[in-house]
């Protein structure tokens, strides 16, 4: 198989997988918010917004400098992953030894408490999954990786389906977790041994040397992490996990849709960075494309959302979560921005201005924690809400600007007539027929606004097209 035929296999099988995968994690939130209610839902968000600040802390941006490490022309693969896998064994134990420590003091029940010290194990073992997938990202077998994802979400959906029917409680299914990340770990394990075989070794002087190259890559997940989810733990520190409960009911719905913004990102990134200073004609063509299919999803997206909020959040998350509906149609703004906050980020990343990109997203951390720290005891799960989306929207401000000072250049708002009016005709639909199922709405107004796009000619398939060819 060729290598572009084999590319666009893996995009094809991940990006299948994934929506898959989506699904799967939507219904699994369901049976979740449905079998524990607003306040242990609450500390289940906590839970697994404490293990996404393991997953960021213990990161240093390993997996990313392996990957590029082993890549390299007549690399050292089996050294090189020998003296990495003692390094991250060192830092997950590390995390797992502190972590405990750390939530012995923190202001929380015992419940929950024993539920970080499980989450943190669940770190461990996707601590060390990470570390193989550069293994397959260099031989384009991330198809075998997402497969095996898949199942594993597969198998937590039908570990939560029994934990709630047979009762199994709180922290059984806070274990469904781990139980999850450890399928992973070893089936990834075992497939990677097919085509490589190494053993954890340690190399202080190496390790300190990989931690200099790979620090500013980690730093910058860590500094992600926290302006995307750190309001969940600091909501938690200020509200009770009522309120925890009903921003996270809506979040994680957010939350599984904006892998669609990094994944189509992720599509034109390679063309991005192949034409960004070699031919800067078609880079700056397949950005406002890029940007015009942006513009196309996010505003029916906007539109349906803000008609549909309640039975978006009865059919997933179910009643008892009715003061949702209002953080859903606020924070659907946040999976607005962070389709362009995407493309943006990595606009800059395809130029080499990673510093830069640093620089921008530190000040969106810090403006995120202050607003939170500031307006969370007053305003407590609306307060979040808007600032996750004044963050998200300081991101696109903040990016946007680099580009210009830096390239020179700001995509077109190509088609926004056509967009606009299309998203008015669909709107007055949702409002003419109001009183319709909320399935039959869903289903349809999508057809609404996609049939009136084509017939005012606000997309054109050629444009699809282009976005998919490098040369």
């Amino acid at each position: 198989m060729s290598v572009s035929r084999k590319i666009a296999y893996n995009v094809a099988v991940s990006s299948v997988t994934k929506i898959l995968s989506t699904v799967l994690a939507l219904v699994g939130i369901g049976l979740i918010t449905r079998y524990l209610g607003q306040d242990i839902f609450g500390l289940y968000v906590i839970a697994i917004a404490f293990f996404l600040f393991f997953e960021s802390l213990g990161d240093w941006g390993l997996h990313q400098t392996v990957t590029r490490e082993i890549s390299r022309p007549n690399a050292n693969e089996k050294e090189i992953m020998s003296k990495i896998a003692g390094l991250r064994i060192a830092i997950s134990l590390l995390v797992i030894i502190v972590a405990p420590l750390i939530i012995f003091f923190l202001p929380y029940s015992i419940q929950l408490k024993q539920a970080l010290v499980i989450i943190s194990f669940a770190f461990f073992f996707s601590s060390l999954r990470q570390l193989l997938i550069g293994l397959f990202q260099k031989r384009l077998l991330m198809d075998r990786v997402s497969i095996a994802e898949l199942i594993g979400k597969i198998i937590q959906v039908a570990l939560i389906f029994a934990g709630v029917k047979l009762n199994l409680g709180f922290n059984f299914i806070v274990s469904t977790l781990l139980v999850t990340m450890a399928f992973n770990f070893f089936v990834v394990l075992w497939l990677s041994r097919k085509f490589l075989t190494f053993k954890p070794s340690i190399d202080t002087h190496f390790w300190k040397k990989f931690l200099k190259q790979s620090l500013p890559i980690g730093m910058s997940v860590f500094i992600t992490f926290i302006y995307f989810k750190a309001d969940s733990i600091i909501l938690s520190f200020l509200q009770p996990a009522q309120a925890v409960g009903i921003y996270g009911a809506s979040y994680k719905i957010i939350e599984n849709l904006s892998f669609f913004p990094s994944m189509i990102v992720g599509l034109t990134m390679p063309i991005l960075a192949y034409n960004v200073f070699s031919n800067r004609k078609k880079f700056e063509l397949v950005v406002n494309k890029n940007f015009k299919i942006f513009l196309i999803l996010v505003f029916p997206l906007i539109i349906g959302t803000l008609f549909l909020a309640d039975g978006i959040i009865n059919v997933i998350v179910g009643s008892g979560f009715e003061e949702s509906v209002l953080v859903l149609r606020i924070i659907i703004f946040s999976i607005a921005f962070i389709f362009f906050g995407n493309l943006f980020n990595n606009i800059l990343i395809a130029a080499k201005f990673q510093k830069e990109l640093f620089c921008a997203l530190s000040v969106c951390a810090i403006f995120n924690l202050t607003a939170n720290i500031l307006f969370i005891p007053k305003y407590s799960y609306i307060a979040t809400s808007y600032t996750s989306v004044a963050t998200e929207l300081l991101v696109i401000v903040l990016g946007s600007t680099l580009i210009y000072k830096k390239l020179g250049f700001i995509p077109k708002f190509e088609g926004i007539a056509s967009i606009l009016l299309s998203s008015g005709i669909m709107a007055f639909y949702l409002w003419l027929f109001s009183n319709l199922p909320f399935f039959v709405l869903a289903a349809t107004s999508p057809l609404v606004y996609f049939i009136s796009l084509f017939v005012l000619k606000g997309i054109k398939k050629e444009e699809l097209l282009l976005l998919l060819q490098k040369d």
